[in-house]
């Protein structure tokens, strides 16, 4: 077997490697470079699932970030159970081809209780007064602690949210060499987020090649020392991400037409999706589109295919064509423009959004809000704001940190749609004296990346 570590970096596609005077580009100039159909939805769980399976979303079961849990009804993302992947992953597979096979998972998503043996993940202490601390999950237990004495707590609020910075991107990269200086893992996964998040705030070349360069200092850190141990590298992106003109709200539309209902409370209104006609779960540039009333579909479906901002809307004959016709996809999938994404907006009146809405909550909203990476810019003394608040949680009192705006407008890049230009496709980086694993194409199906890895080990 031999050693090999795949770096993921999230977003990065060949329409960033124009710079020259990177790191990056230098090294991926000196390999062969081949760019990844994206999946639908080209976003971070689908894509990962894929990659580490082998297989489609209709055979993984993960058809987005979250989905509608028809059981429960209730809408639920960023789930963390590895159970939820209905499909071996590339542990599994490595270990029936030799025992010996040890894997690390560093922040890959549904991270927690799989097969891999060093796993390391996001994971927040929410405590019984409405605290929220950094902190995180490991497998074994011990190397959380571990990691946390050499590195300090796992920056959380740099992690997501309106400090995001790269920070944890660092910790992460600095968590991976330890990890494998401490158990030399066969197959090492290195999830660096930075771009992912600087991409959708910003589209002016002056923030993004600021940012870039701070991930080259990681990257090259980080692949120097792989280099340094003999260890095989791979480097890859989920997708990439392109501009966008706007967002579009897709069930305010599906509120303004009857389908969807919503309760109130406290003069807020809350999605009542268990008797709503229909509702849609939006995430980045897809949209799940669930139908309780089955006779309202033909209706739907002519709504959203007259709407400019939708490129596509999949019944059950296009979820077969494009492989996500699986249980937990909705009745109907709309796949926005490129230009467009969807908002998970479903209230008409700002003064009746929930109070969730201005806040970073992740597992309470109904959709996915890149909004969060922002503060509200109307608020003055915003920083003096926070601070305050933290001292008033700190202290004990209840209050809320309700900082982020209800502005869409303010996100400027967004992915999950196909239909971009190659320039923002997901990219794959080997070394050219593999030609064993090598594809045939400058393409390379998303399907196709577990054996590739596969290969890299054991051949």
């Amino acid at each position: 077997m031999h050693q090999t570590v795949v770096i993921d970096i999230v977003g990065l596609s060949s329409a960033l490697l124009k710079h020259k005077d990177l790191f990056l580009t230098q090294w991926i100039e000196k390999r062969q470079l081949s760019k990844i159909k994206p999946v639908l939805p080209a976003v971070t769980c689908t894509a990962q699932s894929t990659y580490l399976t082998g297989k489609w979303p209709n055979q993984h079961g993960i058809v987005a970030n979250g989905w509608y849990f028809k059981d429960e009804c209730e809408i639920k993302l960023w789930r963390q159970s590895n159970h939820l992947v209905q499909a071996p992953k590339i542990w599994d597979m490595a270990k029936t081809l030799n025992p010996e096979f040890t894997c690390s998972n560093m922040f890959w998503w549904y991270n927690m209780y799989s097969n891999a043996d060093f796993n390391v993940t996001p994971r927040p202490q929410y405590r019984a007064d409405g605290q929220k601390k950094p902190d995180c999950y490991s497998k074994p237990e011990g190397l959380r602690d571990r990691l946390q004495k050499e590195l300090g707590t796992f920056p959380l609020f740099n992690f997501w949210g309106p400090n995001t910075s790269i920070k944890s991107t660092k910790w992460i990269a600095n968590a991976s060499k330890l990890v494998h200086n401490w158990h030399e893992p066969t197959l090492q996964l290195i999830y660096l987020p930075h771009l992912d998040y600087v991409l959708q705030k910003h589209n002016d070349e002056v923030s993004i090649l600021k940012d870039l360069k701070e991930l080259d200092m990681v990257c090259k850190d980080l692949i120097s020392f792989y280099e340094s141990k003999g260890v095989k590298i791979l480097l890859l992106s989920e997708y990439g991400i392109n501009p966008v003109k706007g967002p579009f709200h897709i069930n305010r539309l599906l509120r303004k037409h009857g389908y969807i209902n919503v309760r109130t409370e406290n003069g807020l209104e809350l999605p009542d999706v268990g008797i709503s006609d229909a509702f849609a779960m939006a995430d980045h540039q897809v949209a799940h589109v669930y139908i309780n009333n089955k006779s309202k579909l033909k209706d739907l479906k002519k709504l959203l295919e007259d709407c400019p901002e939708i490129d596509l809307v999949l019944d059950e004959q296009g979820k077969i064509e494009h492989h996500i016709n699986h249980e937990r996809s909705g009745d109907l999938i709309a796949v926005a423009n490129k230009d467009f994404w969807f908002t998970y907006y479903y209230w008409l009146d700002d003064k009746k959004a929930p109070d969730f809405a201005r806040m970073v909550d992740i597992h309470k909203k109904p959709g996915y809000d890149p909004v969060e990476l922002f503060t509200d810019p109307k608020k003055k003394l915003m920083t003096a704001r926070i601070i305050f608040k933290l001292l008033k949680k700190k202290l004990g009192f209840r209050t809320l940190l309700n900082v982020i705006p209800l502005n869409a407008q303010l996100v400027k890049g967004s992915h999950g749609a196909i239909a971009v230009d190659e320039a923002y496709y997901p990219v794959l980086v080997q070394d050219k004296q593999e030609p064993e694993a090598m594809p045939n194409s400058e393409f390379v199906n998303p399907t196709d990346i577990c054996q590739l890895i596969l290969n890299h080990i054991f051949k």
